[in-house]
């Protein structure tokens, strides 16, 4: 059995963390690992299957002699790293928007869409976390009933936005307790001109706004899901349209989905089964006994929750369904292991 050098960049951060879990726990045969992060994180220890490893400064020669990259530490060290792994040989999956929109990289779901892995050049995308959970909880719908429309809300927590604003958010919440003034540096985007605190308040802006009212981050779920669907981010056979809203929580992303089916004779008990056959998903919806799917409960866990499945009564084909997912696990690291497993099985561990 062939086994692999596998190399996590990005390997001290709250995704990191959680990658060099899922892959501990992963079928795929290490034959050894590096662990990649900033200059600031180098010669920290950590450990792999209970041996000590020392994180090493990410360069273009870290990757020398590696086979496969997982990679979480933010686009602008993918973009400038990643193409100096390939250039060396290594099939990287990045978990980052760097190279989500590239036609040329493949944005892959497991369960989904693995198919695509056959015509990767090297890199391999990770979709962002609220379009996972969005795609997988549709898609056994998808197969049997088609989709004509998409319109979801998302209530993302704060971990989506780094440690830093999650730090944040709790000095803030303690600030309100203790009747301070709360003090905002960093949501809702770092990168523009005003912060808002989160802490006891939602924020319906989760990155920049583009020219059309719409942020990045609805854009992203937009021409995601259309992408990973039909391999085509400007696809017309769908419509699909997001409101992105940043809420108090720490991890797990809740969405309130309305979609609408082609076939017009699906009901929501079939959906319902559907989605509790699917692997992957878990059905929680037993409203009269307050069962449905919450941030807390999910928190930990690499499945998909799905609840409050119900018809539109307004509108025929019409339905409304509630997912929720731990953004840094089923959102992240444990869909970026998911394809690196692909990869191994399928034998495409190796720059074309």
């Amino acid at each position: 059995m062939k086994k692999y050098v596998v190399a996590i960049l990005g390997a001290t951060g709250a995704v990191g963390s959680r990658l060099i879990s899922e892959l501990e726990q992963s079928s795929i045969p290490v034959k050894d690992v590096k662990f990649l992060a900033s200059k600031r994180s180098a010669g920290k220890k950590l450990k792999f299957n209970d041996q000590e490893v020392i994180v090493e400064e990410a360069t273009p020669e870290s990757f020398e002699n590696v086979d496969l990259v997982l990679s979480s530490a933010g686009g602008t060290v993918s973009k400038q790293l990643l193409p100096e792994a390939v250039k060396r040989g290594a099939v990287c999956v990045d978990n980052t928007s760097a190279f989500r929109m590239d036609e040329n990289v493949p944005l892959i779901i497991p369960g989904v869409n693995e198919q695509q892995l056959i015509q990767h050049k090297g890199i391999i995308a990770n979709p962002n976390c609220s379009t996972i959970q969005m795609v997988a909880a549709l898609f056994p719908i998808y197969q049997r009933w088609g989709l004509e429309q998409i319109i979801v809300s998302t209530y993302q927590a704060v971990s989506g936005a780094g440690q830093s604003a999650w730090n944040e958010m709790l000095q803030q919440a303690q600030e309100r307790l203790d009747n301070e003034e709360l003090v905002a540096n960093i949501l809702p985007t770092a990168a523009d001109k005003k912060h808002y605190p989160l802490a006891f308040n939602l924020l319906p802006q989760i990155d920049v706004f583009e020219d059309d009212g719409y942020t990045h981050e609805e854009w992203k779920m937009i021409h995601e899901t259309k992408k990973i669907l039909f391999n085509d981010q400007d696809s017309s056979r769908i419509k699909v349209t997001a409101t992105c809203v940043r809420v108090p929580v720490e991890i797990g992303h809740g969405e309130a989905v309305y979609f609408t089916v082609e076939d017009k004779s699906a009901v929501a008990s079939e959906i319902q089964l559907e989605i509790e056959q699917t692997p992957g998903l878990v059905l929680q919806d037993k409203p009269q006994e307050q069962i449905y799917p919450q941030p807390l409960l999910a928190s930990g866990k690499r499945d998909t929750f799905v609840g409050r499945v119900r018809a539109d009564n307004e509108n025929p084909g019409a339905f409304h369904m509630w997912v929720v997912a731990d953004n840094l696990l089923r959102g992240a690291a444990s869909n970026t292991v998911d394809i690196a497993e692909c990869l191994v099985k399928r034998d495409l561990v190796r720059v074309p």
